[in-house]
């Protein structure tokens, strides 16, 4: 019975322990996956930042008319694309999350940008051995302090926004 026990303790550790290298090297994948689409945008590579998403991917910008398919960002972001540059963003922190099947992940990420620090935050969802992107959100970040001036900058414009939405 003790022997027993013992490895049942010890297969219950090794697979707990395979556990943690498994997420520990999907974990990487996804970073790889998205430091390199970063690195596609400023490039501009269109094809590689594209081909890193599903092809039912949404992206949500920073401005509040920006939530796009996937067909209709790659209408807005061509022009970027095609002159050369589109955006630069560096994460200067990331975290990423599993689901139980490990074929789904999400992510919150700091980034150092144009625009300066923003956040990030998305799903990917793993197609047979690669990660692909299905949802990213952009946001810029506002340190609380500050909250109430670019209230008063962004009001007209959102109040409109507001506005429009109510009157559907």
């Amino acid at each position: 019975m003790k022997t027993l026990f013992l490895s049942l303790a010890l297969l219950a550790l090794v697979s707990f322990d395979s556990l943690q290298y498994k997420e520990s090297e999907e974990k990487e994948k996804v970073n790889t996956t998205l430091d390199a689409w970063h690195k596609a945008a400023a490039e501009a590579n269109y094809n590689a930042y594209f081909g890193m998403m599903t092809d039912d991917a949404i992206f949500i910008g920073t401005d509040p008319t920006e939530n796009w398919n996937l067909k209709a960002f790659q209408v807005f972001a061509k022009p970027y694309f095609d002159k050369g540059k589109a955006w630069n963003f560096k994460a200067m922190e990331r975290h990423i999350y599993f689901d139980k099947s490990g074929k789904l992940a999400w992510f919150d990420e700091l980034l150092n940008t144009q625009m300066k620090i923003c956040r990030g935050s998305g799903v990917l969802v793993k197609i047979g051995a690669a990660w692909k992107i299905k949802h990213y959100v952009l946001s810029m970040t506002i340190p609380n302090d500050n909250t109430d001036e670019v209230i008063k900058i962004i009001a007209p414009i959102e109040d409109a926004l507001i506005q429009k939405a109510q009157s559907k």
